[in-house]
Order: structure tokens, then C-alpha cells, then sequence
């Protein structure tokens, strides 16, 4: 039994991995024609390949289930059709320990998926954010429509690149007065923080100060910067929800909960990511179900393309539900829950029929 267990989990391992990386594969020759229709300044067709392969991690976390799905139809179909599982069936082996056999390699991929989106991702995104920013700008001046843009009390920031462990460069400040009179603005080339003092170092400030009836310039090589702005906080503006690991989006949303602030799309995020495993044993089970039950004597390009067609649907409820929890106020867990649910429900049923 242990010499099938490792025969079928092998199979199956490889076909998922088969379609990973065909799928990655896919995405990543994608992104780069993306990116190189976008070189400008100093990035350049290089810097874009750098760009795409940092961001990696990312693109495989985005496919595992999908992989997953169609890597279980292929090898389980490919089984099927070499007559291994009516062989099994036949020597007294149990669905339900067959579906065991195809579920423990997934595993593999689940854990997988759970340490790139907690580990990997949100360092190496932002990382990739912040190199292409400035390698387009640099330490240039002010480019509103790109960047970084926050505010304390009565100072606007913004920044052009923004990288981990707390490095921006093309700093503009920009200090106001009560009635909202711009006092005081400035440009530094870089700022990196000080996590010992807790405080932000600028290099190469230049500031101009806006009096009645004149303006004064000063520069210098490096000025204290206090702020309440830390990398943490940097790293949860800077990337989109869906790139904040676990731990982060728990922290900022009983940060916002504190604040009375909308925590809406990160509460979404934050469930997306802690029922990823739900997800991707959800659809293998679907996929599982379907090669035991209709397709179990389709061809293998008829179950693949099944397997494109129910995971491409089950990506376009997934994203319609999600907003429709912002819209409409149900809890973002449902939304998340229910595609896992039906796909579960509808496997079960297929199973038991084929048994």
C-alpha cells in the first residue's frame, strides 16, 4: 500500500508541478512584453527581466490552486486511462483512500503557497515596486502620478520609491499652516530610518521657506527628520492588500478598527489568505470527483480544458463576491467561503456517485 501511496503522490506531484510551471511560464513571457513596452530612463529590458523575476514568488502563489486543479485532472486522468485506478478499485483499494493518496502531495503545494504568501511575497514585491520606481525617477523631483503620497497632521509627503527596511528616495515634503498656506517645502534625494532613534535621516535636502513677501533657500547635507511614519506602516501603503502577508493584515485591521476607519478590503484579503488551503482542496476535490465521475472516460485535452473552464469560473465569483461583501456588508469570510463550499458540496456528491 505504502509502494501505491508514493506511485499515485508522485504522479500527481509532478502533474501539478507540469502545469505551475506552464502556467507561470505563460505569465511571466506576459509580463515581460509588459514591462518592455514600459522601459524608460534607466530601467531598462534588463532591469525588467529583474523586475518580473523578483516578483516570482508572487506569480506562483497566484497559480497553485489553479495548478493544482488542473495537475490533479491530468495525473489522475492519466491513471485512469492507463486502467491503474480500475486496477486499484479491483485489488480492494477505497475511493476514499485513493482521494487520500491525490490529497497528500497537494498538501505539499498548500504549504508551499502559505510560506511565499507569508514570507516572500510582501518583502519582495515591495522590494520590486521600489527598484522599478527608481530606476524610472530616481531621486528626481515630484511625480504625482506615480509613487507614494501621505500626510501627518499638517505635512504632505510623497515619495518616488519606497524599499523595505526603510529606504525612499525623491522625498517631498510639503509643511502647511492652519489656513492651509503652503510654509515650507523641501526635497531630499534619500531618507533611510534610524530604528534605533526612531527617527528619518534626509540626504541632499534642499528647502524653501515661503515668507509674506519673500521666499529663503537653504540646503543641506542631511537634516532629522521626525515622524510618526514607520517601514511597517510604509509597507501596508505601499502594497495592495492582497500582497500583505497574514500577520500584517491582522495587525492594520484592528489597527483601522481602533481608528473607526473602513477595514472592509483588508478583512477580505486577510480571509482570501487564511482560507487559501480551504481553496485549493476545494477545487482538487471538484477536479478529483469529475475524473471518477463525468469525464471518466473523456480524453486528456477534454479534462484539462474542464479544468481551465472550472477554475477560470471559479476565479470570476471568487471576484465578484469579494466586492459584493464590500458593497452590500455581509461578512468578507462568506464571500470567500461559498465558492469552497459549493465546489466541496458539488465533489462530494460526484464522489459518492462514481462510488
Amino acid at each position: 500500500m505504502r509502494r501505491l501511496s508514493r506511485h499515485v503522490g508522485t504522479t500527481i506531484f509532478f502533474s501539478i508541478t507540469l502545469a505551475l510551471l506552464v502556467l507561470v511560464g505563460l505569465d511571466v513571457v506576459a509580463a515581460i512584453i509588459d514591462e518592455a513596452g514600459d522601459t524608460r530612463n534607466n530601467y531598462q529590458f534588463s532591469d525588467a527581466l529583474v523586475y518580473v523575476g523578483t516578483k516570482l514568488p508572487s506569480t506562483i502563489y497566484e497559480y497553485i490552486a489553479f495548478s493544482s486543479l488542473i495537475g490533479c485532472l491530468f495525473g489522475l486522468g492519466m491513471l485512469a486511462s492507463n486502467g491503474e485506478v480500475i486496477v486499484m478499485r479491483a485489488s480492494g483499494v477505497s475511493l476514499l483512500r485513493i482521494v487520500f493518496f491525490v490529497i497528500r502531495p497537494v498538501l505539499l503545494f498548500v504549504l508551499l503557497a502559505a510560506a511565499i504568501g507569508e514570507y516572500f511575497s510582501p518583502y519582495l514585491d515591495q522590494l520590486a515596486d521600489g527598484r522599478r520606481e527608481y530606476l524610472r525617477k530616481g531621486d528626481s523631483a515630484l511625480d504625482s502620478s506615480s509613487g507614494l503620497w501621505n500626510h501627518e497632521g499638517t505635512e504632505f509627503m510623497h515619495f518616488n520609491a519606497v524599499f523595505p527596511g526603510g529606504v525612499l528616495f525623491g522625498v517631498s515634503r510639503f509643511q502647511f499652516d492652519d489656513d492651509r498656506r503652503l510654509q515650507e517645502a523641501s526635497f531630499s534625494s534619500r531618507a533611510t530610518y534610524n530604528a534605533t532613534e526612531d527617527v528619518w535621516v534626509e540626504e541632499n535636502v534642499s528647502i524653501t521657506r515661503f515668507e509674506q513677501d519673500r521666499t529663503e533657500t537653504d540646503k543641506q547635507i542631511t537634516r532629522r527628520w521626525d515622524s510618526e511614519l514607520t517601514p511597517e506602516v510604509l509597507t501596508l501603503n505601499i502594497l495592495p492588500p492582497d500582497s500583505l502577508s497574514i500577520a500584517s493584515l491582522h495587525q492594520y485591521i484592528d489597527f483601522l478598527d481602533q481608528q473607526n476607519l473602513d477595514n472592509a478590503q483588508y478583512k477580505l484579503a486577510f480571509w482570501t489568505k487564511v482560507l487559501q488551503p480551504l481553496v485549493i482542496i476545494g477545487l482538487v476535490m471538484i477536479g478529483i470527483s469529475f475524473v471518477f465521475g463525468p469525464l471518466r472516460d473523456s480524453t486528456m485535452g477534454f479534462r484539462i480544458f474542464i479544468g481551465v473552464v472550472i477554475g477560470v469560473s471559479f476565479r470570476i465569483i471568487q471576484d465578484m463576491l469579494g466586492p459584493f461583501s464590500i458593497v452590500f456588508g455581509f461578512p468578507p469570510v462568506l464571500a470567500v467561503l461559498l465558492p469552497v463550499f459549493f465546489c466541496a458540496a458539488v465533489g462530494l456528491y460526484l464522489l459518492r456517485r462514481g462510488g
